[in-house]
């Protein structure tokens, strides 16, 4: 089986980052809560094209307080524009790190550098948001690519990084040029392998070594293979559940029970598999609905729910049982393509 490459589209939540409506928010100006001593990075490079910064702009953060608390207080004094990307971590978080491709789930705040006025936050509508960081602003992607799970994140971004090729952001406020300034509180995130409790698999199933970041190496017993989809959690993940009609991201190594060899892989130096749930094949949507984001799990599928008429490719004759282990990295709801995605 070869799960499908496939990229949902950006969520109505992703809208709300990239086509930000002004909504009010209230807080600059207001007494900041003292945080400790940051982590501060800049971007590798300077965007391509961006115009050389006058003695006006800054080249740090240091004049940007951010208050403690759920919703945090931006302060800074208007105008300021930045150089370039910078970001500082004002709390590590301790889940995994995003990737240039993962999925982020994000509170955040956002300040208009020119105005220091803010122009949307997700904290007053009680929900995070969720988005690919490859279908954001540069500088978005930018500032959150290698942050862990769990931090908080001031990130400042040139107009080049931001609205400037989209001629700005009218409904918002946002003019050509105007630096954008970002809080964001990654809450959740595309994890970068299995994490959790290790269990055994069950006797009589195949046994599987290699811990949850390494490729894992699986060893078929003697026998016939089970007749009925066997389903085990070797790593027991704490994110949350698979459900019908979700999009997974996953690695997976694949295995035939007659004859033991591997068929396919996915494991680092490749990069993991992305696809509905609904377009797999039989023994993965009713093995891994309800397990966990993070978990590992052992499949030995029979052929009436994998591929009974044997396939291409991956080449698997017919009447074959399969046996994977999954890591489950990611879960969200299927989403419709939108328009020019």
């Amino acid at each position: 089986m070869r799960v499908k490459s496939q990229i949902a589209a950006a969520a109505a939540a992703l809208v709300a980052v990239l086509t930000l409506a002004a909504c009010g928010s209230g807080g600059v100006g207001e007494e900041p809560t003292p945080t400790p001593e940051p982590n501060e990075s800049s971007s590798a490079t300077p965007t391509p094209g961006a115009e050389k910064p006058d003695e006006n702009t800054s080249d740090n953060l240091d004049g940007i307080k951010v208050s403690k608390g759920k919703e945090p207080k931006i302060d800074f004094e208007a105008p300021f524009a930045i150089d370039e990307t910078r970001t500082k971590v004002l709390k590590e978080g301790k889940g995994s790190k995003l990737s240039e491709s993962s999925t982020a789930v994000v509170h955040y705040k956002g300040v208009n550098g020119r105005t220091g006025k803010p122009f949307d936050e997700s904290y007053s509508r009680g929900e995070p948001v969720s988005f690919p960081l490859d279908q954001v602003v540069p500088g978005f992607k930018k500032g959150l690519t290698d942050q862990k799970v769990g931090s908080r994140v001031l990130i400042a971004m040139p107009g080049a990084d931001g609205y400037d090729s989209s001629g700005g952001n009218p409904q918002a406020g946002i003019e050509v040029g105007d630096t954008l300034v970002f809080v964001v509180d990654i809450t959740d995130g595309t994890r970068d392998r299995a994490s959790g409790k290790a269990e055994d698999a069950p006797k009589g199933l195949p046994k599987v070594s290699g811990p949850g970041d390494a490729e894992p190496k699986v060893e078929i017993p003697e026998g016939a293979p089970p007749k009925k989809l066997e389903s085990a959690t070797l790593i027991s993940g704490d994110g949350k559940k698979v459900a019908e009609g979700d999009t997974v991201t996953a690695n997976f190594v694949m295995y035939t029970w007659e004859g033991g060899e591997m068929v396919e892989t996915t494991y680092p130096p490749k990069q993991p598999a992305t696809g509905p749930l609904g377009n797999l094949i039989a023994g993965w949507q009713e093995g891994l609905v309800g397990q966990k984001v993070g978990s590992r799990v052992l499949l030995v599928i029979p052929p009436d729910k994998a591929y009974p008429q044997g396939n291409n490719v991956p080449s698997i004759e017919p009447q074959q049982t399969l046996v994977y282990v999954v890591d489950i990295l990611w879960t969200e709801q299927t989403q419709q393509q939108m328009p020019g995605g």
